[in-house]
């Protein structure tokens, strides 16, 4: 990565976390990966540059860790060198490719509210579980309780789909649903993983670090991308990026799936049925 490349780029900031939220807010990129075509993704430096995968946060909020990662400082904000984000991004992707063609499930964690769409989309798209909104503690090392009670889950969705509540009184009909409706909230996006990850997703380090934190307790290897602000040696698979920018996050986000639906054998192109 060239320092003509980076001169290129006229405002320092200009995607980041402000155009992230407008964004979410104004309805944008409901589901940025459900019709996404795979196979048209560019992650060639040009590309990266112009999604802003480059623009890190201000200089006092470096993290020691990212020192290397980081191509130089431009307007007081860390511009981080995508060089290595391709690099660690490719070895990201190949090692996803490996767990997939393991048969092996991949968590997809989002805990930033931006990062709900993306992640909500791609891991549908994909056919994995996720979580979003809020981590459940235990969700991995009290992985037995966890999977009895998503079992539960699935049998009383079953059962209201069958009718089989109807001869209840309607109060306890309602009691019924809100339990099924809290139980979607906190475990919707796990009910299907019927085994321990073998691998973690994290599309904000910072922010998904309980996630991080019982994957390590299990030795599930992360792959996690990591700003400028946040510990790269918390996760095995680290992406040097911009965690803010919904361009970025489509860009590193869509070569991680992309590199599990090509493992999975699915369609790249357009919508998946």
């Amino acid at each position: 990565m060239t320092k003509s490349e980076i001169e290129s780029v006229k405002t320092v900031g200009s995607v980041g976390s402000d155009s992230a939220a407008t964004a979410v807010k104004n309805g944008q990129s409901e589901a940025p990966f459900e019709a996404f075509d795979f196979s048209a993704l560019d992650t060639g430096l040009e590309a990266m540059l112009a999604a802003g995968v480059h623009f890190g946060h201000l200089k006092s909020r470096l993290h020691p860790s990212m020192r290397e990662f980081v191509f130089l400082t431009r307007q007081n904000v860390n511009i981080i060198d995508l060089d290595k984000t391709k690099q660690y991004l490719d070895r990201a992707g190949t090692f996803l490719a490996d767990t997939a063609k393991a048969g092996k499930p991949i968590l997809f964690v989002g805990m930033k509210k931006h990062t709900h769409p993306f992640i909500l989309s791609l891991s549908k798209r994909l056919g994995e579980p996720y979580v979003i909104e809020r981590w459940l503690g235990g969700t991995l090392t009290n992985y037995s309780v966890i999977r009895t009670r998503t079992k539960y889950f699935r049998e009383t969705e079953e059962k209201l789909d069958r009718g089989e509540f109807q001869m209840y009184t309607k109060f306890e009909r309602q009691r019924k649903l809100e339990e099924v409706e809290r139980l979607r909230k906190r475990m919707g996006g796990i009910k299907e993983m019927r085994e321990l990850p073998g691998a973690v997703v994290v599309a904000d380090g910072r922010e998904g670090k309980l996630a991080i934190r019982e994957a390590h307790a299990l030795g599930i290897p992360v792959v996690a991308i990591i700003d400028t602000n946040t510990n790269a040696t918390d996760v095995e698979y680290p992406i040097p990026g911009n965690d803010d920018a919904l361009s970025s996050l489509r860009l590193l986000l869509g070569a991680l799936g992309k590199s599990v639906a090509e493992a999975k054998g699915m369609p790249l192109g357009g919508k998946m049925t």
